[in-house]
């Protein structure tokens, strides 16, 4: 077998238990970013890829690769994979969900308390020598606690209710919005009311952000989103850059619609200086949190994606259907 890794060849090292790969089995390794003929010329013989969950698949490649069996986001991801050729050429397209929920909830709240105790600006006054001047505002201002927030969840997925289970040891009320309501149960299990979309945005002190990309969601977070929420309140994205109309935030952030962002990722990826948000005025500068998209990148994740990756594969090998199937088949 032969398998093509269009990902960190460093992360499979590390990631991998190569003693349970099988001798004959042959890896091909290019990176994320790549060249589609190179990929082809190595690769055109390939049994299976391994993609970056950002990295795109294309048409013209499943094409041309007749052995071609499965096609494995290393992530949860798979929107830059063409599931309508796979699953016309036969080929699984899967990927890793649900693995990284707990971490992706972790940073949300990272996130939330962050900009609730205004970690970054404190930082930065303490590093100036500045702690005196900055505690007696920090506390006039009114420091919330999490406790006393009622934080929205949009997209109540596996990542979304790792995110209301966390929430709830902090004593947080929690609402939430889904294409599907949940049970009577299942809202009493997560501690999570159901609420529109509209009155979400409206009531909450915090939004959290945690959809998949789609086309109905590219741009989900616009300007009348935006809106309508609390001038106090914080908009969180652990999810995917594409949600959210960045220029329509950054408009918010500087005048006030909004109090602040925490944002993991951005749109494009990697992030370029061009981006709205990394050229706000310096009023803002304290307003916006970044973080290099890592929420679902810990340790713990990263065995159990290549793990459940290896699985599918061998499954697949044996003429087996493997699990995590996006494409239909």
């Amino acid at each position: 077998m032969k398998v093509l890794v269009l990902t960190s060849q460093k992360r499979i090292e590390k990631y991998t238990d190569f003693s349970k790969i099988p001798n004959n089995w042959e890896l091909l390794y290019l990176d994320s970013v790549y060249r589609e003929e190179e990929a082809l010329r190595i690769g055109k013989t390939a049994d299976f890829i391994i993609v970056d969950a950002v990295s795109p698949v294309s048409r013209n490649l499943i094409e041309n690769m007749p052995n071609l069996r499965v096609i494995h986001s290393e992530g949860v991801g798979f929107n830059g994979i063409d599931t309508q050729a796979a699953r016309k050429a036969g080929v699984y397209v899967c990927n890793n969900a649900s693995l990284n929920s707990g971490a992706v909830a972790e940073q949300a709240i990272l996130l939330m308390l962050a900009l609730l105790r205004r970690l970054r600006e404190g930082d930065s006054l303490v590093r100036q020598g500045k702690q005196g001047q900055a505690k007696i505002p920090f506390i006039l201002n009114g420091i919330p606690e999490l406790a006393s927030c009622h934080v929205g969840i949009v997209g109540f997925g596996s990542i979304g209710r790792a995110t209301a289970k966390r929430l709830a040891a902090f004593g947080s009320k929690v609402s939430y919005f889904s294409r599907r309501r949940l049970s009577e149960q299942e809202e009493n299990d997560f501690g999570a009311e159901y609420l529109p979309l509209d009155e979400l945005a409206a009531s909450c002190d915090i939004i959290s952000l945690h959809l998949p990309v789609t086309p109905d969601t590219i741009g989900f977070v616009d300007g009348d989103f935006l809106k309508k929420m609390k001038p106090s309140a914080f908009l969180i994205n652990t999810a995917r850059g594409e949600i959210v109309d960045q220029n329509a935030l950054a408009q918010a952030l500087e005048d006030g619609s909004i109090a602040g962002a925490g944002l993991d990722t951005l749109d494009p990826e990697p992030a370029t200086l061009e981006n709205p948000l990394l050229n706000l005025s310096d009023s803002c500068r304290y307003r916006v949190l970044f973080s290099p998209h890592i929420g679902g990148t810990t340790d713990d994740v990263f065995y159990r994606l290549h793990r459940n990756i290896w699985n599918n594969l061998f499954l697949a090998a044996q003429g087996k259907r493997p699990n995590n199937i996006v494409n239909g088949i």
